[in-house]
């Protein structure tokens, strides 16, 4: 009862917590996707190869972890799918048997910090690992990260 309890309280407190919105494009077909200046992979392979872990590490059931260290199983997400990157975690947790870890990506840290105290609250619950990134990480000189396969190298990205 008192994890009901606590659960519909987080519910409350996480959906009056304000959103921002995030800035998003359209295709020719009229699709919507959100906008980012670096791949999610980039930002993958910085923090991976710091942690000496195993990129996109592939599950028993064809799933694959983003990042796998000596003692996690790691989920990178940028913050608008905070909900996403949650479940995920958790998932390559149990195919692990690794602790399961949240890396959200913060491209503005005023406006995505908000996603993070909603994974962070879903943390203490559920006894996972958070961290964040922000583009710093990517060591830019002038807009572009280190990784030529990177949108941020496509001569149309703005």
């Amino acid at each position: 009862m008192k994890k009901i309890i606590l659960f519909l309280s987080l519910m409350v407190t996480v959906s009056t917590i304000p959103v921002y919105s995030i800035e998003y494009g359209k295709t020719k077909n009229g699709f919507k996707y959100p906008k980012h200046a670096h791949y999610e992979s980039s930002y993958q392979h910085v923090w991976c190869k710091a942690h000496n872990g195993i990129e996109e590490y592939e599950n028993n059931d064809f799933t694959r972890v983003d990042c796998l260290t000596a003692t996690h199983a790691v989920e990178f997400d940028f913050a608008n799918k905070w909900a996403e990157s949650v479940g995920q975690a958790e998932y390559y947790a149990l195919k692990t048997g690794k602790r399961g870890m949240v890396v959200l990506i913060l491209e503005d840290s005023k406006k995505d910090f908000v996603y993070l105290c909603r994974v962070k609250k879903l943390a203490e619950i559920h006894n996972f690992d958070v961290e964040f990134v922000t583009p710093e990480i990517l060591n830019l000189k002038d807009g572009k990260c280190p990784y030529p396969d990177c949108k941020c190298h496509r001569r149309n990205n703005k």
